[in-house]
C-alpha cells in the first residue's frame, strides 16, 4: 500500500520501566468492572437509546452483575439529565450499585452534574480533559502548564460542589488521550489532581488511563500503565482504571496486559460497542478469565438473552463470529473439527473428568446458555463424517457404522454443495430417512418366514419391478438366508459385508435400527441400507432390501 510513509510511531515509551508484568502469565482475579454502555456505547449508536430503552438496559446491566455503571453526561443534554434523575427519583439504583457520570472541567457543567446527582446515595464523578500532544497543539493550542491548570481547576470545583451536595461521591480523573501523551506529563497532571483531591483509605480516587486512540502494540501500553502505577502519588489509595478503545483491534489484549501491569479496574461495553471501532468487549474479556478458571464476577450464563436485549435496545448486530457471543462461534463446519469435537465429547463422558478440555472448544457452550445440539455441529459442504455421525447419534439416536458414516457424509456434503446452503439437523436426518431407510423400490419384501432345520431356511415373498415372487433359500442365519433367496430374484451377485443393529427407544414399543452394507461382486463397491421396525428381524430385512435397491439404483 502506498502512503505509509506519512505515519510515524506515535506512541510514547515510558521511562524508566522495569516491566514486572512480564513475569506474570495469567490474571488471577477479576477487576472492578464499570459498564459504559449507556454513555460511550450510547453515543456511538446511529439512533441513541430512548429514555425507556436506557432504563431497561440499566436494569439489565444490574441483573448481569455490574456494580458500577456510567450512565452518561448529565450536563450534555436534556435526555441525559432526565435519565439520571429518573434513576434517582424512581429509586432504581440498588444500594450496592454506583452510577458514574462524566463532566468536563468547566464550572457550569460541574454545577449541572452535581444538580443531576441530588438524592443519589453514592456516585462516581468522572472528570476529564485531553492531554495528548496532538490535542494540546492542534485543538486547544495550550502548553503543558495551561492543560494542568484546566485539570486542577476542575478538581477543585468538584471538591467544592461535593462538600455542598448530600450523598457519597467518589472522584475519577482521566487524562484523555493518555496513550498519545508523554508518560512523564501524564504522571505530572494526574499527580496534580491527586494532590487536590487528597485520597484516603475511605475516600479512594480512580485514575483512569484511557486508550482513547490506540497507537501501539499492547506491551507498550502495559509499560505505560506500570510506569503510572509505580510513580503516582498516594498509590495505595488509588484505583487504577483502564478504558481501552479498539482502533488496532487490541482492546482485549491492552486490557489483559494492563491488568498484569497493575491496573485494578476496567471500563468497557457489552460486545465492544463504542466510538469508531469500539471499546473493549467486557464479555470477551470476562470470559477469557472464566476460561482460565477465574470467576469474572459477572453473570454471562445466558448469552442468547443478553444478545437479544442488546440488539433490541441498541439496534446493533452481534457479529456471528464475535468471541463467545456470536451464533457461529461454537459451530464446527470443518470435518476434522467435527470429528475431534465428537470424540472429545465422548471421551469426556466416558472418563468423567471435571476439567474441560474438548478440542476446538475453549469453554463449555452450556456455561453461557448455548447447547451442543444446536451449536457445535453444523453441516455444510465442508463437514465430515465424524460430525455428521455425531449429530445423528446425539440428536436422533442413529448410530451409523464407521464405514457408513463416511458414505453418508459424502452424500450429505454433495447435497449441501449443490444447494449452496447449510443443512439443519432435521434436514440431515430426513436425508437419511429418504435416501437410505426402508426403501421399497424396485424390490419389496412383504413376508419372510423361517424354518430351522439343518441351518436356517427362509421363505420370502414380495414384489420386484412390479411382479410378485415367492422364493426360498438356506443360510447361516436369518439375514443370510433372506439374502441368498433375494439373489435369485434380483439377478445380482453380492455379499453382506457389515450388519449392525441397536434399539432406538426404551419402551414396550421400542423400535430397532439395522444397518446393512453389501459389496457388489461386479465392482466391489459397498452400498448401504437402513431398516427401522419394531421387530429386529424385520428391520434387518428392510435394511438389506434398502441396500439392494440402492445398489440397483
Amino acid at each position: 500500500m502506498k502512503g505509509y510513509e506519512k505515519y510515524t510511531r506515535q506512541f510514547f515509551e515510558a521511562k524508566p520501566v522495569t516491566m514486572d508484568w512480564r513475569n506474570k502469565t495469567y490474571i488471577d482475579k477479576a477487576p472492578y468492572w464499570c459498564s459504559v454502555d449507556l454513555r460511550d456505547g450510547n453515543q456511538a449508536l446511529i439512533i441513541p437509546m430512548s429514555l425507556e430503552e436506557k432504563l431497561e438496559f440499566f436494569k439489565f446491566l444490574v441483573k448481569v452483575g455490574f456494580k458500577e455503571i456510567e450512565i452518561g453526561f448529565p450536563a450534555a443534554s436534556e435526555t441525559e439529565y432526565d435519565f439520571c434523575r429518573a434513576l434517582i427519583e424512581q429509586n432504581l439504583i440498588p444500594d450496592d450499585v454506583t452510577i458514574q457520570v462524566l463532566t468536563q472541567s468547566r464550572e457550569h457543567i460541574i454545577a449541572k452534574t452535581f444538580e443531576a446527582l441530588k438524592g443519589a446515595k453514592h456516585a462516581i464523578v468522572h472528570l476529564y480533559n485531553s492531554t495528548s500532544v496532538a490535542q494540546r497543539e492542534q485543538v486547544f493550542k495550550k502548553d503543558k502548564k495551561e492543560i494542568i491548570d484546566i485539570a486542577v481547576f476542575g478538581a477543585k470545583l468538584c471538591k467544592q460542589y461535593r462538600e455542598k451536595t448530600e450523598g457519597h461521591f467518589t472522584f475519577e480523573y482521566s487524562p484523555e488521550s493518555f496513550t498519545g501523551t508523554e508518560p512523564e506529563f501524564a504522571l505530572e497532571i494526574c499527580n496534580a489532581v491527586i494532590d487536590v483531591w487528597q485520597p484516603s483509605e475511605n475516600d479512594k480516587v480512580i485514575i483512569n488511563l484511557p486508550v482513547t486512540v490506540s497507537h501501539s502494540m499492547p506491551h507498550v501500553y502495559a509499560n505505560q500503565v506500570e510506569y503510572m502505577c509505580k510513580n503516582l502519588n498516594n498509590r495505595e489509595n488509588l484505583i487504577i482504571s483502564l478504558h481501552p478503545h479498539n482502533d488496532r483491534g487490541c482492546a482485549v489484549a491492552d486490557s489483559e496486559m494492563g491488568l498484569l501491569a497493575g491496573a485494578d479496574r476496567i471500563e468497557g461495553t457489552l460486545f465492544g460497542n463504542g466510538e469508531r471501532t469500539g471499546n473493549v468487549d467486557i464479555i470477551t474479556l470476562a470470559l477469557n478469565m472464566y476460561s482460565q478458571g477465574v470467576d469474572p464476577g459477572l453473570d454471562f450464563s445466558n448469552l442468547p438473552e443478553i444478545t437479544e436485549v442488546y440488539e433490541r435496545v441498541t439496534r446493533m448486530h452481534v457479529y456471528e463470529r464475535q468471541p463467545y457471543s456470536g451464533k457461529l462461534v461454537f459451530a464446527a463446519f470443518s470435518g476434522s473439527h467435527q470429528d475431534a469435537i465428537a470424540k472429545g465429547m465422548k471421551w469426556r463422558e466416558e472418563k468423567g473428568t471435571g476439567y474441560w478440555n474438548v478440542p476446538y472448544l475453549p469453554i463449555d457452550p452450556t456455561d453461557v446458555g448455548r447447547v451442543y445440539e444446536a451449536d457445535v455441529i453444523r453441516i455444510n459442504s465442508q463437514s465430515g463424517k465424524g460430525g455428521i455421525g455425531y449429530l445423528l447419534e446425539t440428536q436422533f439416536s442413529m448410530v451409523l457404522p464407521a464405514k457408513m458414516r463416511e458414505d453418508f457424509g459424502y452424500h450429505v456434503k454433495s447435497i449441501s454443495d449443490h444447494a449452496h446452503k447449510e443443512l439443519m439437523p432435521q434436514e440431515v436426518y430426513d436425508i437419511l430417512m429418504r435416501d437410505y431407510t426402508n426403501i421399497e423400490t424396485p424390490l419389496a419384501v412383504t413376508e419372510a418366514h423361517f424354518v430351522q432345520k439343518d441351518g436356517i431356511k427362509a421363505y420370502v415373498s414380495g414384489e420386484y419391478n412390479g411382479k410378485e415372487f415367492e422364493v426360498s433359500a438356506k443360510g447361516n442365519g436369518r439375514l443370510d438366508a433372506v439374502s441368498n433367496a433375494l439373489k435369485a430374484v434380483v439377478g445380482d451377485s453380492y455379499s453382506v459385508e457389515v450388519y449392525t443393529e441397536h434399539a432406538l427407544e426404551v419402551s414396550s414399543k421400542s423400535h430397532a435400527a439395522s444397518y446393512v452394507g453389501i459389496k457388489s461382486a461386479k465392482n466391489g463397491k459397498l452400498t448401504w441400507g437402513v431398516g427401522i421396525d419394531t421387530d429386529i428381524i424385520v428391520s434387518s430385512v428392510k435394511a438389506l432390501v434398502s441396500a439392494i435397491n440402492r445398489m440397483k439404483d
